[in-house]
């Protein structure tokens, strides 16, 4: 169970990584003066890439994290209120992966409207939500 639990920490961590770093491309992506098409095409071709990796990463993060929860039990039981809201911030960490996806496909099209300053706000909820799953986990509030 340790190593699964592991390679579940680390496939986590990398995913975040990815969910972090995605949304400052964005960021720089929305600041893109207007015929800096060498530029824009650099970004886009470094925000497809990332959302690739991050999505085959999120594949066994999700699955070892199923492996825990179904394979050893982990989070059954009667004082398991926190494994439902941990899963609860999982269901809203794939919610934001992808909108990130739609966001990349917005940027492709060029029918993006959003500014460079919402993108430094939208930026911040991936730290939100591992804050909340690693809080929800370690303490085991309820």
């Amino acid at each position: 169970m340790l190593l699964v639990k592991s390679f579940h920490i680390v496939f986590v961590a990398s995913w975040f990584a990815g969910l972090f770093y995605l949304p400052r491309i964005f960021v720089n992506l929305a600041m893109v003066p207007a015929g800096s098409d060498a530029e824009r095409a650099r970004l886009l071709l470094m925000s497809r890439k990332l959302l690739r990796f991050m999505t085959l990463i999120a594949v066994p993060a999700l699955g070892l994290g199923i492996w825990l929860w179904a394979g050893y039990g982990i989070g059954w039981g009667a004082d398991s209120g926190w494994m439902h809201a941990k899963l609860a911030v999982v269901v809203l960490v794939m919610g934001y992966h992808h909108s990130c996806s739609v966001i990349l496909k917005k940027f492709e099209n060029r029918t993006m409207t959003r500014s460079h300053v919402w993108f430094r706000w939208f930026n911040e909820a991936p730290v939100l939500m591992m804050v909340a799953a690693v809080i929800l986990v370690v303490l085991k509030p309820f």
